[in-house]
């Protein structure tokens, strides 16, 4: 079977940034042993150790999972606005005091 011959799309061709050959992979050096010669040791410091962002981590008592819901309560709990989540755990919470889950 003949291999077929793309031409690469003279658009997406970033001469700038060019595929990186293995040249240039095995010369490569990791930004720690760089960072610190091109910004000084404090910059790279601050830039190598930055706390991820995003959403902050949770206390570790909660799981999460995947539970399927009745649309209406469901619709019930998140009409009730920010943090119904939290209540609608709450509310599981104070079934288990007065029913068994087995």
């Amino acid at each position: 079977m003949k291999a077929l011959k793309i031409k690469p799309d003279p658009y997406m061709i970033d001469d700038e940034n060019p595929e990186w050959t293995d040249e240039m992979f095995a010369n490569a050096r990791q930004a720690r042993d760089m960072l610190p010669k091109i910004f000084g040791k404090e910059r790279a410091c601050e830039m190598l150790n930055r706390k991820p962002g995003g959403r902050p981590l949770g206390s570790g008592v909660k799981a999460s999972t995947t539970v399927r819901f009745d649309k209406d309560i469901l619709e019930s709990f998140k009409a009730t606005g920010k943090g119904w989540q939290t209540r609608m755990n709450n509310a599981l919470r104070d079934w288990l005091k007065t029913h068994s889950p087995a």
